[in-house]
């Protein structure tokens, strides 16, 4: 089942043509990661999905409909969106950002209903942020604050949610938090997770299905153990990479790589 996909998109930033007659289907239910080298147009790709971005050609689908013809509330009640550096206003407390989760259910002035208030407490409670909805967003950590917007984007409850690079910036303990929260949404309230990441291995270790992309155009899809493969990596990263699997999970694991190709000599030890 698809709740969400792309045909024959085309976009540019200007003159220059990013993706050309791309088709992409993302599966309801799942976790799906966009990978690639920078500049690939992943990022691009997701911004058209959550139409941030209009496509110069091709039809967004979502849900069966086009999504350029539905409006923001419509399209704000069936898919949440993360951009890659989000930014609150100043003062603004963890609570009240939340809140902005409900927009889409507002009318009138605004004001917040019961389920409105047992909603924003659910998001916040779910992310592990309920010590939080007093202070000010601003004053959190990186680490707190991403976990506060995945709160917001809950509280829209929608079936489908969308991040730009969640784990960007963040140490390692906390982008194993922000991504075991995504997991766990996944698994356990059924929502449709689709991310850009830039780690391979966290995108094999919580993915159902990966998306690799170079130059605008997917080279390999599937479950991990069908992409992260030897002769993919050296097609998308121009990387020979080891490839081994987890004992654990049994999902590949890229343990170690080297350029396919360069020029530089081999490291040596200091004094040696």
């Amino acid at each position: 089942m698809k709740s969400l996909q792309g045909e024959r998109v085309t976009i540019s930033y200007g003159t220059s043509r990013i993706i050309e007659n791309l088709d992409i289907e993302i599966p309801k239910g799942n976790i799906t990661t966009i990978i690639g080298p920078n500049g690939c147009g992943k990022s691009t790709l997701l911004k058209a999905l959550a139409r941030i971005m209009k496509p110069d050609g091709g039809s967004i689908l979502l849900n069966g409909k086009e999504i350029m013809k539905q409006s923001t509330k419509e399209i704000a009640k069936q898919m949440a969106i993360l951009p890659q550096t989000p930014t609150a206003p100043d003062g603004l407390t963890v609570g009240e950002l939340v809140s902005y989760g409900r927009f889409p259910y507002q009318k009138g002035f605004g004001k917040l209903t019961d389920h409105d208030r047992k909603v924003i407490d659910w998001a916040l409670s779910i992310t592990g942020t309920i010590p939080f909805k007093h202070r000010p967003v601003d004053a959190l950590s990186g680490g707190q604050r991403q976990r506060v917007w995945i709160a917001m984007a809950l509280a829209q409850e929608t079936e489908l949610i969308l991040l730009d690079e969640p784990t960007t910036y963040l140490d390692l303990a906390h982008q194993l938090e922000v991504l075991e929260i995504l997991y766990a949404l996944n698994k356990n309230e059924k929502r449709t997770v689709v991310m850009v990441l830039h780690d391979l291995n966290h995108a094999s270790r919580f993915a159902d299905y990966i998306i690799a992309m170079k130059n605008g155009e997917i080279v390999s899809q599937g479950k991990p153990q069908e992409v992260m493969t030897r002769e993919n990596l050296r097609e998308v990263f121009q990387i020979n990479a080891e490839i081994v699997q987890d004992p654990r999970l049994n999902k590949p694991v890229c343990l170690t790589y080297d350029l396919v190709s360069s020029d530089q000599p081999p490291l040596t030890k200091v004094g040696g």
